[in-house]
């Protein structure tokens, strides 16, 4: 008898019947990385030229050629992404591409803290804290310790939890940090160490985690428990990463320890566009990858789908005094369309009465609203222009809204089903116990302090409770050592937890039902100016709860992916012209529109006086001005005023952002206004305002 061996698929081998013409579907430069072999390589891809299809059509040829889906690894920055990567990878092919192993960062390293976390000393069921939890926690233990902050220039919490943040982002002692961002608190270095120390203590002690500590802690574990790292990097066998410019030091260490059993790793990113640095983002690992993974193979994506080439060659010119950078060179088979202009107006007032024209005017133009955008470097940047939009009666909606998590009822609609999942949440406990009329501060401590002995006395007693047939919970009640006035009050609040902590197979659904019935007289009472419209958004998030399983992942799906809260402020009326957007060019990242105006774009604003003397930071404004101007696909306008006001200075005269400065006429043309005393764009005006009036009427 002849043995037989079976000898498995090469993803790289050429023989292979594939389904997909990729030859036909893909330009030259995209084919070359789709159907990249094995080994490391860095996708150097260029605004607008089909980052995302690249990637999907990678998971497609990857698992059409063998590749398990269950082995391939894609990371993003929104798990928005990666869904609708694997969803368009999955339409290409079959329904096998669902299976890759798609999220954030966050979510993926959350995954593996809950399966591996206990090996740390965290229990399965810790709980996440937000930004504004992690800053409350810190303003509690300052307190608690003692730090005095009766001094005028100590930092309060959320500078303080941006400070901690900022540390474990960029992996640098807190001394150095404070030299760098916040040298007003050089005095203070010494007690922002030792509170960042006792913070980390109380989530331990807790079973809480910050953001950071999803990041920070799955390192810690892959080098404390070097199986585990190979475990879950065995079954890593090719790893994709979304935006790698954006990625801080953990991040790019965790990418790394991904790919060190099979060392397949295709990280894409646009060094262009990394503008991120205020979040902790490290422009230099896109840079240094190569170095560390010495056989890289650069690729890059040059050709342009959205912008005219006009766009384009300024986009080039501005870029090419970078630093640091990957050379690279956009283009397009868009040929025609008008170049770029760079506006100066007399003042602001001015400037902003010509973007509400030219916004008019495009629109008689058939161009819609929303395909147009404002875009400036700071939120203030828009003020004088929204109201001359509003003058115009220009609908717009403004990027940087409330996250729906981050909205007072609902973060204590969520406090509930926190200390539920984890009864050791000390801020959640301090959240709900607040809530109750006539608790202050130091009756909530004293009450916590008796529910974290409770919980300590649950493990111990679990034998002698199955035994004499009681139930023991963290929310039994024994003899609680606070006045008998809360007494009822707080037996109503636990009852209601230990109805949910004895329930598990409640459903999601049913556990908020049952929060939001014990909650609606305490939101009448304490926001009794607004309440009906925070009950809408009550009613919005019980729905939302539907799609959820269990109570952890509604927990953490809300405090990785926050919705936008304005999403469900207001219902929209069905013919209502979608709003122009007004963005700061950061929000604006990713998107793109026929028309841009940037406005604002001076020295002082952009680059902001801020970076000015620091080249990192100085590069990074260059940056942002890139990806600003990268944003238009047909008409850019570039605009400053001329005279400028500010309470310090009075009236100056303002000059234009040095970037801009002799670029050559022929790819940044010059434009001066004229005033004219005919309106001839009133007509505009009015036509604008009469289908605003039907629809109204409507």
């Amino acid at each position: 008898m002849v043995r037989q061996f079976v000898l498995k698929r090469d993803p790289s081998a050429e023989s292979i019947s594939l389904s997909i013409d990729y030859r036909s579907e893909l330009n030259a430069q995209q084919l070359r990385a789709v159907t990249f072999g094995r080994g490391a390589a860095l996708v150097v891809a260029g605004a607008g030229t089909g980052k995302t299809r690249t990637l999907v059509y990678r998971v497609a040829y990857l698992v059409e050629t063998g590749v398990p889906p269950e082995e391939i690894v894609l990371l993003t920055f929104t798990r928005r992404s990666a869904r609708e990567m694997i969803s368009r990878a999955s339409a290409l092919l079959d329904g096998r591409c669902q299976h890759v192993m798609g999220g954030t960062f966050h979510s993926f390293c959350l995954n593996i803290l809950h399966k591996y976390g206990m090996s740390i000393g965290f229990p399965g069921n810790f709980t996440i804290l937000d930004s504004a939890d992690a800053a409350d926690v810190i303003d509690l233990l300052r307190s608690e310790i003692r730090i005095q902050v009766n001094k005028k220039r100590f930092p309060r919490k959320r500078t303080l939890q941006a400070i901690i943040s900022g540390v474990r982002n960029q992996g640098i002692p807190v001394l150095e940090y404070v030299e760098n961002r916040y040298p007003q608190f050089l005095e203070y270095v010494e007690m922002i160490s030792d509170l960042a120390a006792e913070y980390d203590r109380y989530k331990f002690n807790h079973g809480l985690m910050d953001y950071d500590d999803l990041l920070s802690q799955t390192l810690f574990l892959f080098e404390e428990h070097d199986n585990v790292r190979k475990s879950v990097a065995g079954r890593c066998r090719y790893v994709l990463v979304d935006e790698y410019q954006d990625t801080n030091r953990a991040q790019a260490s965790i990418v790394r320890a991904l790919a060190s059993v099979n060392g397949n790793l295709m990280v894409v990113g646009d060094d262009a566009q990394s503008i991120y640095r205020f979040r902790g983002a490290d422009f230099k690992n896109i840079m240094r990858f190569p170095e560390q993974f010495p056989d890289t193979v650069v690729l890059k994506l040059e050709q342009n789908y959205r912008s005219t080439q006009g766009i384009l060659d300024l986009a080039n010119h501005i870029i090419t005094t970078a630093r640091q950078k990957f050379e690279k060179h956009l283009f397009t088979d868009l040929k025609t369309g008008e170049n770029p202009v760079l506006i100066r107006a007399p003042d602001t007032r001015s400037e902003s009465r010509f973007v509400s024209q030219m916004i008019l005017e495009r629109r008689e133009s058939g161009v819609e609203l929303s395909d147009m955008a404002v875009l400036f470097r700071s939120g203030f940047n828009s003020y004088d222009l929204e109201i001359e939009l509003n003058r115009c009666g220009i609908p717009f909606v403004k990027y940087g809204g409330l996250k729906l998590s981050e909205a007072a009822h609902i973060k204590d609609v969520l406090a509930h089903l926190k200390v539920v999942e984890n009864p050791r949440d000390g801020v959640a406990w301090n959240r709900i116990l607040l809530l109750i009329e006539g608790i202050g501060p130091q009756t909530a401590r004293n009450i916590r302090e008796w529910i974290d002995e409770q919980a300590d006395n649950v493990a111990s007693s679990q034998a002698s409770s199955q035994a004499d047939g009681q139930a023991r919970t963290p929310f039994s009640i024994d003899e609680p050592r606070f006045s008998p006035g809360y007494v009822e009050k707080v037996r109503v609040l636990l009852d209601m937890l230990r109805s949910l902590h004895t329930n598990p197979n409640m459903s999601v659904t049913d556990q908020v039902e049952t929060v939001l019935a014990y909650y609606e007289p305490l939101l009448h009472r304490i926001y009794y100016e607004d309440y009906p419209k925070r009950t809408q958004d009550l009613e919005h998030f019980a729905t939302l709860a539907e799609s959820f399983t269990d109570r952890a992942a509604l927990l953490a799906s809300l405090a990785l992916d926050p919705i936008e809260l304005t999403a469900i402020d207001i219902e929209p009326m069905k013919d209502d012209e979608p709003p122009l957007v007004l963005s700061t060019i950061h929000s604006a990242k990713g998107l793109e529109f026929n028309s841009v105006f940037l406005i604002q774009a001076m020295e002082g604003v952009l680059p902001s006086a801020y970076s000015v003397g620091d080249h990192d930071a100085e590069d990074e404004e260059l940056r942002l001005l890139y990806v600003a101007v990268t944003r238009a696909a047909r008409r850019l306008y570039i605009s400053y005023p001329g005279v400028k006001y500010n309470r310090s200075a009075g009236q100056y005269f303002a000059k234009p952002s040095r970037f801009l400065v002799n670029i050559p006429e022929k790819l940044l043309e010059s434009g001066s206004l004229v005033e004219q005393e005919q309106q001839l764009l009133q007509p505009a005006r009015d036509e604008l305002e009469v289908h605003r009036s039907e629809t109204e009427t409507t």
